[in-house]
């Protein structure tokens, strides 16, 4: 069990203003990457192609961040993984050819352990009985990020489609500025790993193996897994989705965007940190499984645009409830000097996800339907709420 060190001043408030600036730049991108893939390949499944190069690469790269967090620090790992950031997203506003995206998603994501080394940087300095509700601030960082990036990224659009890249880029280098200046180490030297590094270490696979072999552990990753195998399609299709079903452009999926940033902000920024101390991180993981299904059962039988909002509420309820406990679980059973490795493994997972899910999302949309890859997202629902419960019974 880890026990936190003295809380730099602020440092809550400093970490939630660089993953919000970070998550803006990202968010500038989603309405718009479609159309910016459309001139070399029109089909769905290229677009999830591409987000699977950048989750491929963070695959590779998490578990050997979260070593590097416990080795020589948070600090230096959150810094370098921004300034990761805004090279690629220069280099995707260049574009010029197809490869020159995917190169550029694969610098983002080699770089990209932002999350996973915040939430060992708030676990350094939570107390164990706040952590859920501190990690919650990460969401809700997210969900902000999402209200302006998504809207940013629709209106700078008119301008061109690269606009928005350059802008995250921009945003990017602002983000690191603000992190140079202000942010404090927050893991103590006495708490850093100084096992020597072997290939075991840095292999993602390795590392997702030996987590699952630990029953403390492996219903937590499995239920990681499944939740965000769901999210990872909707959040690479949907703007394909409205697009064939509605006829949406990228300002109307912005507006969409921003409206599930706005929920994810309130669900995660308020209402979790008012119901984890509570009901408690396993029975929020399972509500949240619940309504995460529900959600998805709702889009997939959307008709309307009513609807997508309908959808929307749910799936942000359901993820924002369900993926910080389901960290906060895994942090409670984690050592001082493992919370980098086992918290940026739980990342690989949710990142390998993103490899396979998209792929998923886009074969399945343009083979079996355009509600199959939200059908899937249920049925992974139901998976991730029954291995939530099991976690639960091995917890008592």
């Amino acid at each position: 069990m880890s026990s936190p060190s003295t809380p730099p001043r602020g440092a809550l408030g400093v970490i939630f203003l660089i993953v919000f600036l970070d998550l803006m730049g990202a968010g500038i991108l989603v309405p718009v990457i479609p159309y910016i893939v459309e001139p070399y390949r029109a089909d769905a499944l290229t677009v999830g192609v591409l987000a699977m190069s950048f989750s491929a690469a963070q695959f590779v790269a998490s578990p050997f961040l979260g070593l590097l967090s416990d080795r020589f620090g948070r600090r230096p790992i959150l810094l370098l993984s921004v300034l990761g950031s805004a090279g690629g997203y220069f280099l995707f506003g260049y574009g010029r050819s197809l490869a020159v995206l995917f190169l550029a998603r694969i610098t983002d994501g080699l770089t990209g352990g932002n999350i996973s080394t915040a939430q060992a940087y708030i676990a350094d300095i939570s107390a164990p009985k706040d952590r859920a509700k501190n990690f919650g601030l990460i969401g809700a960082a997210f969900g902000l990020g999402f209200i302006l990036g998504p809207a940013l990224g629709g209106v700078l659009s008119k301008i061109s489609l690269a606009a928005p890249a350059y802008a995250a880029g921009v945003f990017s280098l602002v983000t690191f500025a603000v992190g140079a200046v202000l942010l404090k180490e927050s893991l103590p030297a006495e708490h850093r790993t100084s096992a020597k590094t072997r290939w075991h270490d840095v292999n993602p696979f390795s590392q997702i193996r030996a987590a699952f072999a630990r029953v403390g552990f492996r219903e937590l990753m499995l239920a990681t897994f499944a939740m965000n195998f769901g999210m990872a399609g909707l959040q690479t299709n949907f703007a394909v989705f409205t697009h064939v079903r509605f006829g949406l452009d990228a300002s109307h999926n912005a507006i969409l965007f921003a409206f599930l940033g706005l929920m994810a902000a309130l669900t995660q920024g308020l209402l979790l940190r008012k119901l984890a101390p509570s009901l408690g991180e396993g029975r929020l993981a399972v509500g949240g499984s619940l309504l995460l299904g529900l959600g998805f059962v709702v889009l997939a039988l959307s008709n309307a645009i009513w609807m997508l909002y309908a959808c929307l509420v749910l799936t942000a309820l359901g993820f924002g409830l369900a993926g910080p406990s389901l960290s906060s679980l895994v942090s409670h059973k984690a050592t001082p000097r493992e919370q980098g490795v086992l918290l940026g493994t739980m990342q690989s997972v949710a990142s390998f996800t993103r490899v396979v899910g998209p792929v998923w999302a886009g074969l399945s949309f343009d083979h079996l339907g355009q509600g199959a890859p939200y059908w899937t997202g249920a049925v992974c629902a139901g998976l991730s709420m029954m291995w939530a419960i099991h976690s639960m019974r091995e917890s008592l």
